[in-house]
């Protein structure tokens, strides 16, 4: 049963919920996660799951939820994820963890695109069943926001050692969200009368002594000139020891920094570049792109005029010796890059952002890359461009070693050396900017 990847990258924004709430230890499960299924059921609208998983994918129901969850328990906990098949896409998971451990329910939520949330319907019943959630399993604090902004704002820690994070929580309002339930001791600590004064679209306060507070009809519009407004004036009434216009600028930055810059690669890399934007963190995209957009590759060098003649006797044995040397890094990366047995450019490609993903040339042992992973692109990459029309011109000292296109000789194994020394060193010196140079030269 096919699923939509909501982490699938592109230019589109998440909407992120989180979630972790108290429930009865002394209950049936069942009976416990039956409220979760009841408002997600009744208020889920167009995002509603229609896949669970546990061990295998079902349909989703609530027959198969509880399956999933029996199937999944061990000692100390039980998770399942709940997905779609159709856009919008979701990945969304329940999880339980029981006694020992502190009983809590966790409830994450992952929709993309953010847009389907500029509906003011969509955000008033994800607002309703957020409220029957934190009525229901008292929570110290959960928030919903665009996935983007979280991570800008530096959800969870906020600047906070990973070990501070996680003892302390979320004990003071290090930031306000689109909607945010602050539970009774972070109530407490603020006040509640200024927790329920603040300046917003919605303040309310629950049963249980939390709050829910939700700045505005829609979260898509997060950015806004009016919505960053809003949400500062909101986070400096919760925190009075805060500047309203050091806060205010700080979340106009953020937009700033969300603001879609367009693509204009270097035409030489641009297959290559546009696919390494996908590896960015979608708050950071944008950054990356601008700072691409004026990246200029250095002119490849590595080529000679006039080729220097073979100088090894056997030309048929070098020759097959390149050929074994190409085939174990086929050997070494086909299950992680398929199309290398394809030998294209577009192989070329997908080497380059293999490699850059894995910042191999600085992740990997240095004797590794020089003795065996260089040699073995450097054969790869001069069988592909014979596969353009040139002819191999073996030499003893492999860096020397030639491929003849028109008039000129390229050296592919010079050029994959210098190709894996550094991560930058693999934007310098791309595959696929030395094969589009040679692409030039062809008679």
């Amino acid at each position: 049963m096919k699923v939509l990847d909501a982490h699938d990258p592109s230019v589109d924004d998440n909407f992120l919920f989180s979630f972790e709430g108290a429930f009865d230890q002394m209950a049936e499960v069942e009976c416990e996660v039956a409220p979760f299924l009841q408002a997600l059921v009744a208020f889920a609208g167009k995002w509603m799951p229609d896949v669970v998983r546990g061990t295998r994918r079902r349909k989703f129901s609530r027959e198969n939820v509880w399956e999933s969850l029996k199937e999944r328990r061990d000692e100390n906990s039980t998770s399942i994820g709940l997905f779609r098949a159709r856009s919008p896409e979701l990945d969304m998971s329940l999880s339980l963890r029981f006694p020992p451990l502190a009983p809590k329910l966790r409830i994450w939520i992952d929709v993309k695109p953010l847009s389907l949330f500029s509906e003011a319907e969509e955000c008033r019943l994800f607002i309703e069943m957020v409220r029957a959630w934190a009525i229901r399993y008292p929570t110290p604090y959960a928030s919903a926001h665009s996935m983007a902004d979280r991570e800008l704002a530096g959800f969870p820690h906020f600047v906070r050692e990973a070990e501070v994070s996680r003892r302390d929580g979320f004990d003071k309002v290090y930031e306000v969200c689109w909607l945010n339930v602050f539970g009774p001791k972070l109530v407490k600590t603020v006040g509640r009368e200024r927790m329920l004064s603040t300046p917003a679209h919605l303040v309310e306060e629950l049963p249980n002594g939390s709050v829910l507070l939700v700045l505005s009809p829609t979260a898509a519009d997060f950015a806004s000139d009016e919505a960053r407004v809003a949400q500062a004036r909101a986070h400096v009434h919760l925190r009075p020891d805060l500047d309203f216009d050091t806060v205010l600028r700080t979340l106009q930055e953020r937009s700033a920094a969300l603001v879609s810059v367009e693509p204009r690669f270097h035409p030489d890399v641009a297959p290559f570049l546009l696919r390494l934007t996908d590896e960015f963190a979608i708050s950071e995209r944008q950054r990356k792109i601008a700072e691409l957009n004026a990246f200029r590759p250095p002119v490849p060098e590595e080529w000679l005029p006039a080729g220097l003649p073979s100088d090894v006797e056997n030309q048929e044995r070098v020759r097959s010796y390149y050929g074994d040397l190409s085939e174990s890094l086929v050997a070494a990366l086909h299950t992680k890059v398929p199309s290398i047995f394809d030998a294209t450019p577009e192989s070329l490609t997908d080497l380059d952002v293999y490699f850059w993903r894995e910042n191999f040339p600085e992740r990997y042992e240095r004797d590794l890359i020089d003795e065996h992973t260089a040699p073995a692109l450097g054969a790869f990459l001069g069988g592909v461009l014979v596969r353009l029309g040139g002819t191999w011109v073996p030499r003893q000292k492999l860096e020397e070693s030639q491929v003849r296109i028109g008039k000129r000789v390229w050296l592919p194994f010079l050029r994959a050396r210098r190709y894996m020394q550094s991560r930058q060193s693999l934007l310098d010196y791309s595959l696929t900017q030395f094969f589009h140079e040679v692409e030039r030269y062809r008679p």
